[in-house]
């Protein structure tokens, strides 16, 4: 318990700041799907007797090493045209895309829930994306937010050619409020997800894809995106519901497009084709750390003599040998009292420090909540 008290001024003595860290966040199509077992027994994903959405883990889930990495989903929209009540899990799919949509985007001036749309302006209920895969990232990787404009998720994309799919890679680069960013969604802020091969003149809405939630970390793509420009492109083996490992060529027969393959399949049959569809994800994650700084000072006059017990012997000083010497102490450690001089908080020094009446010292401590 300390004998004397220094008051702390909280206008020149306390200050606070904010800190931001970054992680650098590579998630490859190996963990995604193909390290742990062979389709259809696959590990590490994790697929619920409610068939709503599928967890991907990077280790084998009933390990205790697992950690979660995201969650895999698909929504139709009432208005689509895929929504018929007789397709496959249709009022699952569509409670999906409303959940969704109620959350980050929120109602219209109708009380209406808002549609997911390629561009900024979710009001003009232009660019609707009808028909949306979710990927909702784990909180273990965004932390407090996705960091803006590092964000980039590489899909095969169109029909196989010699066994192997061509890429499209779509980031959000570049995004700006004029261009594909926007702030105050109930979901936090989000940015449209652009074709990184198209250029900025052509990026509205032509090459865009899909939108990121910064806050939320919640990646919602269009099923257009695994279109080819006439409309053909396919994202599953239809006979086996998903893309083989082996990289067998799907059913490239009429109709057989994304469109369809989402109206037929069930949900998770449907999370598996877009995970063997997914290359590689990347993005930084964001850490915010709040200080409060406190500047203590120890002038000249005071804390000269220490608190310690075995400070004096027989009320002499022990560390003076003459009785004219000046009294010196060593600093060890700041206490941190609320008015009531109940001590809060501690903070211990590297290494003592020498106080004397001839120097001043002034002590930086940092609390980070």
């Amino acid at each position: 318990m300390a004998k004397s008290y220094q008051p702390l001024n909280v206008n020149t003595d306390v200050t606070t700041t904010r800190t931001l860290l970054h992680e650098v966040i590579p998630l490859t199509g190996t963990i995604i799907s193909g390290t742990y077992g062979v389709f259809p027994d696959e590990e590490n994903i994790k697929n619920y007797t409610h068939g709503q959405f599928q967890s991907v883990y990077d280790y084998p889930y009933l390990s205790s090493s697992a950690n979660h990495i995201f969650d895999l989903t698909l929504g139709i929209q009432s208005g689509s045209s895929l929504s018929a009540s007789t397709n496959t899990q249709m009022a699952k799919k569509a409670n999906m895309y409303n959940e969704y949509a109620q959350l980050l985007l929120g109602y219209d001036k109708a009380q209406n829930i808002e549609a997911f749309e390629s561009d900024v302006n979710v009001a003009d209920d232009d660019n609707q994306m009808q028909d949306c895969f979710f990927i909702s990232l784990s909180r273990l990787l965004t932390k407090d937010q996705i960091k803006k404009g590092t964000f980039s998720i590489e899909l095969g994309q169109g029909a196989f050619d010699n066994a192997h799919l061509s890429t499209i890679t779509l980031t959000d680069t570049g995004s700006s409020e004029t261009a594909g960013f926007a702030l105050g969604r109930p979901g936090g802020d989000y940015a449209v997800l652009y074709d990184s091969t198209a250029s900025l003149s052509t990026q509205i809405p032509t090459s865009s894809y899909g939108v990121i939630f910064y806050q939320a970390g919640v990646v919602v793509l269009s099923s257009s995106v695994f279109n080819t420009a006439s409309g053909g492109g396919v994202i599953t083996d239809f006979a086996s519901g998903a893309i083989t490992q082996t990289g067998a060529a799907p059913d490239t027969g009429p109709g057989r497009d994304a469109s369809y393959m989402i109206a037929t399949s069930s949900i998770s049959g449907t999370c598996d084709a877009l995970r063997h569809r997914i290359k590689n994800i990347s993005f930084n994650n964001s850490t915010e750390i709040n200080s409060t700084i406190y500047f203590c000072r120890m002038p000249v006059n005071q804390f000269n003599y220490s608190s310690n017990p075995t400070y004096t012997n027989a009320s002499k000083i022990v560390v003076k040998n003459v009785a004219s010497d000046l009294p010196v102490s060593y600093v060890t450690t700041i206490g941190l009292y609320n008015a009531s001089n109940e001590l809060l908080a501690t903070a211990k020094l590297s290494e003592p420090l020498r106080k004397d009446p001839t120097n001043e010292l002034t002590l930086r401590v940092r609390l980070d909540y």
